[in-house]
């Protein structure tokens, strides 16, 4: 009996350190990024230079581009119901010795109808000395609603476009290389900013085409600026308003409740007997 119970130690603990050791290997064995997560991280290098060719972003998501000083650069990205955009970007300019004065550039933002959207708070526009470095832009949205009125200019949840260019420099500094940053972030502001009503497709370039459906056999590529949220488009159909709502409905009947036992009284009052 003492050789089994040898034995059956040994055994065990050759096994236990067979699964440490495995564990370890497991621990130190961990799958590096491929390359297409590491670019997609890094963000896109180039941006495009009309609407139709504006490079599609993720929100908080980089992206840069080498043009030249007067090129307008088009970046597009999803920004779905009760969102608020904030889209920065910074430009950095030629060497001082090389510009002939100063420069003024400009952010604007237009929605899916192509419609430019007002920013408001933020530096839509900067004009950067002829010895600046750098130019910093930001345009910070109103919250997206989910429906609003055809002759409103309300923000509507779909692509959103990001231009950049130059509005106001000297004649001779036309052409020279700058390099471009932009990033856009965005905060959800939650059932508050919720409306009645929504859209049937979120507004984004093919949503309502032929070619659209096409896109869903896998007969067509959907096109780059087609981008959309990670969770994929909400279009109002929950938000916290309905917590918010059945919660205030379950404290006004524990109200009623609570209000009816306090003055119902003590039942019906002791009958007094004649001549007492």
């Amino acid at each position: 009996m003492r050789t089994v119970r040898i034995l059956t130690t040994a055994v065990l603990a050759g096994a236990g350190l067979l699964g440490l050791a495995g564990g370890a290997h497991a621990d130190n064995a961990t799958p590096s990024p491929s390359a297409s997560e590491s670019t997609e991280a890094a963000g896109p290098t180039e941006a495009g230079t009309s609407f139709r060719t504006a490079t599609a972003v993720k929100p908080d998501q980089p992206a840069t581009a080498d043009a030249s000083t007067g090129d307008y650069l088009y970046w597009v990205l999803p920004v779905d119901v009760a969102q608020r955009a904030t889209v920065k970007a910074k430009v950095t300019l030629p060497p001082a010795a090389s510009r002939h004065g100063a420069a003024t550039w400009r952010l604007d933002v237009y929605d899916g109808l192509r419609r430019r959207q007002a920013c408001t708070y933020g530096t839509q526009s900067r004009t950067a000395a002829a010895d600046a470095g750098a130019a910093e832009l930001s345009c910070t949205l109103r919250t997206v609603r989910s429906w609003a009125e055809p002759w409103a200019n309300d923000p509507l949840p779909g692509s959103y476009y990001v231009r950049l260019t130059v509005v106001d420099l000297p004649q001779e500094d036309l052409g020279q290389p700058v390099h471009a940053e932009v990033e856009a972030s965005v905060a959800d502001q939650g059932g508050a900013q919720a409306v009645d009503g929504s859209l049937a497709a979120p507004l984004v370039p093919g949503a309502g085409s032929a070619t659209a459906k096409a896109d869903d056999a896998g007969s067509s590529p959907r096109p780059a600026a087609m981008a959309e949220p990670d969770g994929g488009w909400s279009s109002g159909r929950w938000n916290d308003r309905w917590l918010w709502t059945a919660a205030g409905g379950a404290l006004a009947a524990l109200a009623g409740i609570a209000g009816y036992r306090a003055t119902r009284g003590s039942g019906r009052p002791a009958r007094i007997p004649p001549g007492a």
